[in-house]
């Protein structure tokens, strides 16, 4: 196990909690000591939950290790019911409690509690939050899930189930929403949406639906999977992010049950296609793009940037081990390496070693762009309080598309903004010394001084040779930041003598003036 400052995904048990959270009418009692107690600060601080989360711990401290720690679990269990009444229960210890080894699924099943308790396994020491999650749902519905009801084949309308979406989930809710409406408009209707917002009853009918949509693999390929093998139904696992998913899920769905596609993907309202073909987008052509998160937003947003936006994918990664194999088969598509790592000081260097010129990935990886000056746009958890708007703000269908857009293009028009800025700094007209235009003063005399100076370095630039690859590198730099683009990598080779400009010099000097 590895000390680390930030942590893409946390042990386990908070996967456990993030299902339990998602739930009504669930508890969730966690054998934990007083440190793991942070269900509160997860759930009502960072996603603003209006709610506590429905987590009891038994808190022991150090003192209680001499003690009968199974009496205190069992104790925290018994008043958790009779305080919430819940429906069913989930009973786990944490990463600290594992080491007692007391057995919280066998203390609980000793008290013969009227309602379904669940016992989780996750070990701690060997597998992380998204894995947690998954085994969680899945026992869930293992355990609460019946056969489907004799009369389902007698309803007017499809049905499917709602699968993955959880409590601190990137932009979950809002999926929901959007997914939901983009279904009844191909004529299905939800039967249940789970875990997010689903009760004990509701998971008991999950296999009256018709098929099953696979919202997030990390939470819920298991649990599909496993509904697909019990009771024979379908799921469907292309995660509609971005407008080509979204239409290839639509033709997907519209397949499995037999409608047409085609009235919802004439009435697609997104506005990425239009500016994808806008002369405004060629500003965006060939931007270098660095995509970095949980397998499922890694893979939609490397589509996204490739198809649909014309970037150029110049780095590909993943914390989520268990979807290693698909991250690595889509980044050998792109013609790059595969980052497979929890460890956010691979990717600070992988940055460091591309530059690219926008970075897609988590909250980690907006600290490591900002202090590199590079732009970026959050697509992944984990995430920070910002990431969940008060605003409707999907990634998911024709609207997320929308939102997706905006999120990632903003941060590079900014960007050109304070390249322009920085471009005229020293502008005789422009500069921050200079008088307004319209009022006169001192712009002369600005662009007399500025003559000046260039005329002392035009011979030590023409001493300077480009490389052909430095050439075609520069060739690629939009035409109105090419100029200082130029003017600053032949600045920064004069500094350090280096005699003839490569394509590394130029990205060394970007990085340089970056800073």
């Amino acid at each position: 196990m590895q000390l680390t400052l930030w942590t893409y995904e946390g042990p386990p048990h908070v996967g456990a909690m993030r299902v339990a959270t998602a739930m009504r009418d669930v508890h969730y009692v966690l054998h934990a000591p007083q440190g793991d107690t942070y269900a509160d600060l997860l759930f009502t601080m960072i996603e603003r939950r209006s709610q506590r989360p429905p987590v009891t711990y038994t808190t022991f401290q150090a003192r209680d290790l001499g003690a009968d720690t199974a009496q205190l679990f069992q104790d925290a269990v018994r008043d958790a019911y009779e305080r919430f009444q819940p429906k069913a229960m989930i009973v786990g210890a944490s990463c600290t409690a594992e080491l007692i080894q007391d057995d919280p699924g066998g203390l609980a099943d000793a008290l013969n509690l009227p309602i379904p308790v669940i016992p989780l396994e996750l070990p701690s020491y060997q597998r992380k939050e998204n894995w947690g999650a998954a085994e969680t749902f899945y026992y869930i519905v293992r355990t609460l899930s019946r056969p489907p009801a004799d009369d389902r084949n007698g309803r007017s309308r499809p049905t499917c189930n709602l699968l993955g979406a959880t409590a601190l989930g990137f932009r979950h809710r809002d999926d929901v929403n959007e997914l939901g409406m983009l279904l009844r408009q191909l004529g299905v209707d939800i039967n249940v949406t789970a875990p997010w917002e689903a009760t004990p009853d509701d998971i008991a009918r999950l296999a009256d639906a018709d098929f099953n949509v696979v919202m997030y693999p990390e939470i819920a390929d298991t649990a599909a999977r496993w509904l697909e093998r019990t009771y024979g139904q379908p799921y469907v696992a292309i995660p509609p992010i971005g407008v080509s998913a979204t239409r290839d899920f639509v033709k997907e769905v519209a397949e499995l049950v037999d409608v047409d596609p085609m009235p919802v993907l004439a009435d697609a309202a997104s506005r990425l296609p239009w500016y994808s073909r806008s002369v405004d987008s060629t500003y965006l052509t060939g931007k270098r793009v660095f995509i970095f998160g949980d397998a499922t937003h890694v893979l939609a947003a490397a589509r996204i940037a490739r198809e649909e936006l014309a970037f150029e994918v110049v780095g590909l990664g993943t914390y989520s081990r268990e979807f290693a194999r698909d991250v690595r088969a889509a980044a050998r598509e792109l013609g790059v390496d595969a980052l497979i790592t929890d460890d956010y000081l691979d990717v600070e260097a992988r940055v460091q070693e591309l530059q690219p010129e926008l970075v897609l990935g988590t909250q980690m990886e907006r600290h490591i762009a900002k202090r590199q000056g590079i732009a970026c746009a959050v697509i992944s958890s984990p995430v920070h309080v910002q990431d969940f708007p008060a605003a409707y703000a999907p990634q998911m269908g024709f609207e997320g598309a929308n939102a997706i857009f905006d999120t990632w293009v903003h941060p590079l028009m900014m960007g050109l903004e304070e390249h322009l800025l920085g471009m005229f700094s020293e502008d005789f007209e422009f500069h921050n010394d200079a008088t307004p235009s319209h009022l006169g003063g001192s712009a002369t005399r600005g662009k007399a001084a500025a003559a000046e100076t260039e005329d002392e370095s035009i011979a030590d630039v023409e001493a300077l040779t480009w490389s052909p690859d430095a050439e075609k590198t520069l060739s690629r730099i939009p035409f109105f930041v090419r100029g200082k683009a130029k003017r600053n990598t032949e600045t920064f080779a004069l500094e350090r003598g280096i005699a003839t400009i490569t394509s590394e010099t130029l990205y060394d000097a970007k990085a340089h003036f970056g800073r």
